[in-house]
């Protein structure tokens, strides 16, 4: 059996010790993180505010302008306390007003348009947030708390400049507020200054102080972020590429791996590019023809080793760690090829959503081997590599996720050529009933005793199941049934005993 990986570490029954702990985090950019001002830029807290400060005025007798006062928010509530009450007093009326707070300017606080989809976008691009504001920290926590603002960090007690200490702690990259107090502090920090015209600053202002971005409100912030972040990602993993003379590329013919070898091919010129997509049963068979025809359309020389992970007893016994043993046969069979051509670099089209999407020990065996991940590395996630390549007019933008065959079958059944043909044969005869209804994903689960089947959502109401049912069957299995959730990608992880163990594999 060919189940030793290279480095001689210590074996735990199937896989190496090593195998399991993740691979190390190797990325080209920093991780996005993103702080927020609050007030007026994250919430408009001005009626809350305005109702803490009407009872103030009630209870002292000091006639304050509170119109006023909620015109002018962002600096330390102590400097405005000081327009209204003598120096003796300012700091009980400061505690007084944090007593009234929680009762009278949660509530009346509303996020401000486009908090969501913001904070959305940055959690899609595998990013994290903060709030980093001049306001008491437990009532910036109340804020985030009462709307459910899903916000990594709120820090509070900091303005202007001070506020870069915190998003240096943090390693925060872009810094969002709406006054020009939020642009020292990103500035201080080395952050991108994004400013937003929702406080008292107009947008002509904001730039006019130094402001690196201005947008009118955070219903542009996705748009931006998106376009900003993809920007920077595709710098870096084209200056990682260009930094080889000649690049090995397991291609697989899905959609990142494709991307990979035309971003190779940009990088370093086609003709320093070798495609290798590796023959064996675990291939959907009809992978093969568009993956070589993708190769020649961006003229790169394609190869098609025949890998034998069959004869790894770690491959074939089928736990959690299965595509450990996968992974480490495929490299170290493309490692003769690349000896061949004179190569050193061999690279996988990882991408970042694999790297923290769980049962993935393929990634450590790459890694353990030599192989690289600029995808990965330019931290690069699956819906960033479909847009760049529409951009590109590459043909895989939209091709669906098409996992290895050995992905079907249920962890702990032993894995043979005939299940792996099996399961092919049965996923055929469900694509071609329902290619006029516009399929894009098709699993058949091969769960033993009977067989899974998952195909789109939106598609179970539309279909005859009974002929699903009966089209996989008559491939050789002896029960079947849809899967009434639809298409799941890993859902045989769901039927993992212990799934935590292989969790970080």
């Amino acid at each position: 059996m060919r189940d030793r990986p290279r480095g001689g570490s210590r074996r735990v029954g199937d896989v190496s010790t090593a195998a399991l702990e993740p691979a190390p985090d190797t990325a080209d950019v920093p991780e996005l993180v993103v702080g927020f001002d609050l007030d007026m830029t994250l919430i408009d807290s001005r009626p809350g505010i305005q109702a803490v400060w009407d009872l103030l005025a009630a209870e002292t007798g000091v006639p304050i302008d509170t119109d006023l006062v909620v015109s002018r928010l962002g600096p330390p509530l102590t400097w405005e306390m000081a327009n209204w009450f003598p120096p003796e007093q300012v700091d009980a009326m400061v505690a007084r007003y944090r007593e009234h707070y929680p009762s009278h300017a949660i509530t009346g606080s509303l996020p401000l348009p486009g908090v969501a989809e913001s904070l959305a976008a940055i959690r899609a691009l595998r990013g994290r947030t903060m709030v980093v504001s001049a306001k008491y920290t437990p009532s910036v926590r109340l804020h985030l708390e009462h709307l459910g603002l899903d916000v990594d960090e709120p820090v509070g007690d900091l303005h202007g400049a001070e506020k870069g200490t915190a998003l240096r702690e943090h390693q925060a990259t872009i810094y969002v507020g709406d006054h020009t107090a939020d642009i020292d502090g990103a500035h201080a920090a080395g952050a991108l200054a994004v400013s937003v015209a929702t406080g008292p600053f107009t947008a002509d202002e904001l730039r006019a102080y130094g402001a690196d971005v201005v947008l009118n409100d955070l219903t542009e912030f996705p748009a931006w972020l998106d376009e900003y972040v993809l920007e920077q990602r595709l710098e870096a993993l084209m200056r990682r590429l260009s930094t080889y003379d000649k690049m090995v590329v397991a291609f697989s013919g899905g959609a990142d791996s494709a991307f990979l070898l035309a971003a190779a091919a940009r990088a370093i010129g086609p003709a320093n590019v070798v495609a290798a997509t590796a023959i064996s049963p675990s291939l959907p068979a009809a992978e093969l023809e568009p993956a070589a025809r993708f190769a020649d359309t961006i003229g790169v020389r394609h190869v098609t080793p025949h890998t034998h992970e069959m004869e790894r007893e770690g491959y074939q016994a089928n736990s959690g760690a299965r595509c450990y043993f996968c992974k480490a046969e495929l490299v170290e069979t493309l490692q003769p090829i690349a000896d061949e051509f004179g190569i050193t670099a061999i690279a996988t089209g990882t991408n970042a959503d694999d790297a923290i999407a769980g049962f993935r020990p393929g990634i450590r065996a790459a890694f353990e081997r030599g192989a690289l991940t600029p995808l990965k590395d330019a931290r690069l996630t699956k819906a960033q590599i479909r847009t760049a390549s529409r951009s590109w007019g590459l043909e895989t933008s939209d091709k669906p996720a098409a996992a290895c065959l050995s992905s079907r079958i249920a962890y702990g059944i032993r894995i043979t050529p005939n299940l792996l043909a099996r399961v092919d044969r049965a996923e055929q005869a469900l694509r071609s009933r329902l290619t006029s209804y516009g399929v894009q994903n098709v699993r058949v689960r091969d769960l033993g005793d009977s067989a899974s089947i998952e195909i789109d959502a939106a598609l179970l109401d539309q279909v005859d199941q009974e002929s699903l049912v009966n089209a996989v069957m008559a491939e050789g299995f002896p029960a079947a049934r849809v899967d009434p959730r639809g298409f799941r990608s890993g859902s045989m992880n769901e039927r993992l005993p212990e799934p935590e163990k292989y969790r970080n594999l």
